[in-house]
């Protein structure tokens, strides 16, 4: 298929799946992604992926691969679909392509191709989103019909959030200029931009209901949060007062708590306001 194209596929995927704990070698982990409601996550290896339930604890799946590593999993809520990419040092996929995975059937049944490598992938029921260095693609996920099609700033870390909750259809993501954050409201047929950092973003998350967009810069010292239906600025957390590598920002489910983990080894919790705690405007930049 050719850039941005996509299809349903019918051959075999050639799959081989392991009981647990029947690993023959150490597996190399690639990547973790939690699903939509944050109730399990997926880790994707050099030999596979595994899906993990977080309350209570446990590998709950694992499927492994004669040959090749998956270094991106997205999973759809609990359901069977879930999106590959080739990852590792011998990729069971082209880093490439976008494989939708039914793991009922052990089997590949749809494929999106690129002419670049796919830095990250986001699902909903109805959408496909597919993020490269410079563009993001939206697909229907019903017959990976492309829907929409974005350009942004350099993207190499993937950053992407979309909502996943029927009642609304929001995607944050760079803009076209540095620490510039565009939040597509697709229900509205709005598209808002916020300037949210002087610096490159390193980090942005949305609420369920992409209600709110959290941001953090590569200077890491600062969290800002945004009303996205008026791209306004809510509250401003200090992480620290030393640079620092966000690694992951992410919302409780009711939107009251907000959740920071970097590389200095800590993760920040903070209580967020119903009400703006800092002064309206469409997303101060002053440091952070």
């Amino acid at each position: 298929t050719t850039t941005g194209g996509g299809r349903w596929v019918e051959s075999s995927g050639m799959s081989a799946s392991a009981p647990f704990g029947s690993a023959k070698r150490t597996e190399e982990l690639l990547s973790l992604s939690f699903n939509q409601d944050s109730g399990c996550f997926a880790c994707g290896t050099d030999g596979g992926f595994r899906i993990y339930n977080c309350d209570p604890f446990k590998e709950t799946f694992r499927r492994r691969f004669d040959s090749g590593g998956i270094g991106q999993v997205e999973m759809l809520f609990r359901c069977n679909i879930l999106a590959l990419v080739g990852g590792g040092r011998s990729p069971r996929y082209s880093p490439n392509k976008v494989m939708i995975w039914d793991d009922h059937q052990g089997r590949c049944i749809g494929e999106l191709s690129f002419r670049v490598e796919v830095r990250a992938v986001r699902l909903r029921r109805d959408r496909v989103v597919v993020v490269l260095e410079h563009k993001i693609y939206v697909y229907n996920f019903a017959d990976l019909k492309i829907l929409y099609q974005t350009d942004t700033v350099a993207n190499p870390l993937g950053l992407c959030a979309l909502s996943p909750t029927q009642d609304s259809t929001v995607m944050a993501c760079p803009g076209l200029n540095k620490g510039q954050v565009r939040v597509e409201l697709y229900d509205l047929g709005v598209t808002k931009f916020i300037s949210a950092h002087d610096g490159e973003l390193a980090q942005l998350q949305l609420t369920l209901d992409g209600a709110l967009l959290a941001t953090a810069s590569e200077k890491g010292t600062l969290i800002r949060v945004y009303d996205t239906a008026t791209a306004t600025l809510m509250h401003e957390f200090r992480r620290g007062a030393d640079r620092a590598t966000v690694y992951s920002i992410a919302f409780a489910p009711g939107k009251d708590f907000l959740a920071v983990s970097s590389d200095k080894g800590t993760v920040h919790v903070y209580v967020v306001p119903e009400r703006a705690s800092v002064g309206g405007g469409g997303g101060g930049t002053a440091g952070g």
